[in-house]
């Protein structure tokens, strides 16, 4: 089981705090934005005797709530094809688990979420990384570097649109490419939309309604950044396909069922009002705009501008992010203040791929962005191993 990038230099941010040091936290997408007050409430005062199991698909009156949300979002779905998971995480490996056999093939453009691999190792297939570049800004490779992928063991190609660690936002060409190789060489598409709601730069495009395809499509959802609520832990997995809904039920009823809570909370944030995320989308707008523009003011730093979601990638002057984002965090510290940053190498498949390249999470205020910034700044320009 790999590393988590997001995770592993933990110990050394706690020792750093242990000592005084602040720690500005942008290596995870854990954001500052309150959960919706109602959604909280709901739990708070639900009236009941048992905490018990609920449906292993997930309480019918959430589906129904996320249907009816997910066709006022443009998407015609029914509550029956709707599992719902304990977090997107679950709800990827139900997917791998009931679309591949040990030994197939996934290919995904790289750098990826870094716990696709870790559901691949738990699944035994295994990851084609497709590599893309910061110099396009991770754009989507073309047809024909999938296609030099494709080969008798690959059954689907897995992508996170608005995209995690990127922030790439993929446009209707490109989504259209997908379709159109999925078509041609009969593959799933694994779609994971937990972003979809912050898109900044161009439009969302639904990867269930790609036309002609529609049993081919599993979209992965999650109410943990859409509602600020992370640790409630439920996710969903969509499709139209029955003979996939049927199997995946079978891995839903072995681990009984989601969680009771975050589905009462997840059932009332439905309720909210249509502008709701327009104050948080505009929030993340502002911070990520600071967050660009003070990378590429530092010499020798470049950033591409996401389009959506609340991360950034970001190429650094050093010798290797992996010793810096350790370093930053043991050794340095300005004003009694440091960060703690993403490696990107554990984004990648490819090895050997990111080592001068870090993940940013922009989920804290702009005040302490700046913070945050002035400290990376100094950092690299005391670093030892900068080049």
């Amino acid at each position: 089981m790999p590393a988590s990038p997001i995770r592993k230099l933990v110990p050394y941010a706690e020792a750093a705090k242990k000592r005084g040091v602040k720690v500005y936290h942008l290596n995870i997408g854990q954001p500052d934005i309150e959960t919706p007050q109602m959604a909280l409430d709901a739990v708070r005062h639900f009236d009941f005797k048992v905490l018990e199991y609920s449906h292993s698909a997930g309480n019918e009156s959430y589906r129904r709530k996320l249907s009816a949300y997910y066709k006022r979002s443009g998407m015609d779905i029914d509550y029956q094809q709707i599992i719902v998971t304990t977090g997107g995480s679950e709800a990827i490996l139900f997917a791998f688990m009931s679309c591949l056999d040990a030994g197939d093939e996934v290919i995904i453009p790289e750098p990826f979420y870094a716990n696709y691999n870790g559901f691949a190792v738990a699944a035994d297939i295994l990851v084609k990384p497709l590599t893309s570049y910061i110099g396009s800004g991770f754009a989507l490779p073309p047809v024909a570097e999938f296609e030099k992928l494709i080969g008798p063991r690959t059954r689907g190609i897995m992508i996170c649109n608005p995209n995690n660690p990127t922030g790439y936002l993929y446009s209707s060409e490109e989504m259209e490419t997908l379709r159109q190789l999925i078509l041609k060489h009969d593959l799933y598409l694994f779609a994971d939309e937990a972003y979809r709601d912050f898109c900044y730069t161009g439009q969302h495009i639904h990867s269930l309604n790609l036309q002609g395809v529609e049993d081919r499509v599993i979209m992965i959802d999650t109410i943990s950044k859409r509602y600020s609520a992370c640790g409630g832990r439920i996710g969903a997995l969509i499709t139209r396909n029955q003979d996939i809904l049927d199997t995946v039920l079978k891995f839903a009823q072995a681990r009984l069922s989601p969680p009771s809570f975050a589905q009462i909370l997840g059932e009332a944030a439905c309720d909210l009002p249509a502008d709701y995320f327009d104050a948080t989308r505009a929030e993340y707008l502002k911070r990520r705009d600071v967050l660009v523009s003070r990378l590429n003011a530092i010499p020798g730093v470049y950033c591409p501008n996401p389009g959506g979601a609340f991360y950034a990638m970001a190429s650094l002057p050093v010798d290797d992010t992996d010793k810096f984002c350790q370093w930053i965090l043991e050794s340095f510290s300005y004003e009694n203040q440091t960060v703690m940053l993403a490696p990107a190498g554990g984004f990648y498949g490819t090895p050997g791929l990111g080592k001068k390249e870090i993940r940013l999470a922009y989920v804290l205020n702009t005040a302490a962005l700046h913070k945050a910034m002035d400290c990376l700044q100094k950092a690299l320009e005391e670093y030892p191993g900068k080049i």
